[in-house]
């Protein structure tokens, strides 16, 4: 990982490293570098404490809107004329909403347009807690602000606090993988990783996870990256189309 992406959110990282090293009953910081290299499973609690899930529905909406009127049209008709289903993978999913945005996206703009299509859609994140809340798709109503409210109104029920989506027959699968040492079998048409790699791994993982990313999609396959991200000078095979939204082209 690198100290630079976690600029925004190094209050949050410290205050769950302090509370650690109070209930390991350490005095500091140093006494907890101590403590982890004479304690090498104390490395994944480290780790866990450094992962940050902001997550909501329709999250910077003009890259879904991007990929309503300029990318999913194309990749269908791709999908369909190859006679084949049309594969997305959500890298780092969190609790869900990336993922159940597109599906939404799917259904109420392309289904009636592409009946025949099979879209078929991986969600991916280590956190075993976020994607038992993804699968069981109740979410606060903040989360939901981005989202047409026809949408609202049709796609989720309200349950005191929440809305809960109604899932239908929906081709979304559901993986807990570290993204750092698996991944999903393509091949993909879409993938989605933002504010993941790119933000938070150093240089040469990040160049080491989309080569390895890469490999698993198609040509002509669409990368989206986080608003803020760019790709590492050492990744190959891909074409920048939208320098705004960090949206790529396999080459």
């Amino acid at each position: 990982m690198r100290w630079a992406g976690f600029r925004k959110v190094r209050n949050q990282v410290c205050k769950r490293i302090v509370k650690r090293i109070r209930f390991l009953g350490l005095s500091d910081f140093n006494a907890y570098k101590d403590y982890l290299s004479r304690n090498p499973s104390e490395w994944e609690h480290l780790d866990g404490f450094c992962r940050i899930t902001i997550s909501r529905f329709y999250r910077d909406w003009d890259v879904f809107d991007f990929l309503r009127d300029k990318i999913l049209p194309g990749l269908a008709e791709e999908a369909l004329t190859a006679k084949r289903p049309l594969r997305c993978w959500s890298a780092g999913c969190a609790s869900g909403e990336e993922p159940d945005t597109l599906i939404l996206l799917w259904e109420y703009e392309f289904k009636d347009q592409f009946p025949d299509l099979d879209f078929r859609i991986v969600a991916t994140d280590i956190d075993e807690q976020l994607l038992a809340r993804a699968k069981t798709a109740c979410y606060p109503g903040g989360s939901l602000k981005g989202l047409p409210e026809t949408w609202i109104q049709t796609a989720f029920t309200q349950a005191d606090s929440e809305y809960c989506l109604v899932k239908q027959d929906w081709n979304i699968q559901w993986l807990q993988q570290d993204i750092r040492t698996a991944m999903p079998e393509g091949p993909f048409d879409l993938v989605l990783c933002r504010n993941l790699v790119a933000t938070y791994f150093d240089p040469p993982l990040q160049a080491e996870i989309f080569a390895r990313m890469h490999s698993r999609m198609r040509s002509n396959a669409i990368l989206v990256l986080g608003c803020h991200e760019d790709l590492p000078p050492e990744a190959e095979g891909f074409q920048r189309i939208s320098k705004k939204l960090n949206i790529y082209v396999t080459l």
